[in-house]
Formats: structure tokens, sequence, C-alpha cells
């Protein structure tokens, strides 16, 4: 694997899970506290719009936990297949927009559904 930077704080066992679980696996990482490197995490969180830990720099991308990934064993599946996108920006941007759009819209729906139910219940 190429090089890996995970941003962390002291204090995030979330941070401590993912960087005990790169050693198990012997994955080789820079570890970055946030603290000692605020110009650039302040950076990254300008990127990404997201100031939590870890956030895991691999080719040139962040991957943050919840967004991205839900647990260490996760993470590291998605960093052994991960590959830079062949498309230009604007063409990702699109794309991704296309699919929060429609989640959006599914998870509006959801919401409907269960206040209508709701509604029904309060009528009776």
């Amino acid at each position: 694997m190429e090089k890996i930077t995970i941003y962390t704080n002291e204090t995030c066992a979330y941070c401590k899970q993912v960087k005990d679980k790169f050693k198990e696996k012997k994955i080789k990482f820079i570890e970055k506290e946030v603290k000692k490197w605020k110009k650039e995490y302040q950076q990254i969180v300008n990127l990404t719009s997201v100031a939590t830990t870890p956030i895991v720099e691999y080719k040139n991308e962040y991957f943050i936990g919840g967004r991205d990934y839900r647990n260490p064993d996760q993470l590291i599946d998605i960093l052994k297949v991960f590959e830079n996108s062949k498309y230009d920006d604007s063409k990702i941007i699109i794309e991704r927009l296309k699919t929060l759009n429609y989640n959006m819209a599914t998870a509006f729906n959801a919401l409907d559904q269960v206040l209508k139910l709701i509604e029904t219940k309060i009528k009776i």
C-alpha cells in the first residue's frame, strides 16, 4: 500500500481502534496529531466540512469514519482496492450530487411514510 496518513486526536477511542487494526494488519501509516498539525488539519476540515477524527488520507483522497466507512476492517478493505477515479472532478461532482439527491429523496419518502402512519394513529 502507498503512504497512509491518519489525522488523530489523542483522546479519540476510534482513532486508537483504527491505529491498532492497522498495526495488527502490519499496515504502515504516518500519524498526525491534529493539535500539532493544526493548519494542515484545518485545510482538510475546510475541504471536507467535517471536523472529526480519525481522517485517513490515502492517494490524495480523504476517508472519514461514518461518512466513508463504518469500522476499521471496512476501511482496510476499501483502501486495499482503492484507485483514484479516471473521471475529472466535474463528472465526479455531478454523479455524487445525483447520488446525494437520490439518498435525500429516499430519506424524505421514508419520513413521509412514518408521519402518515403517525397521523393515522392520532386520528383513531
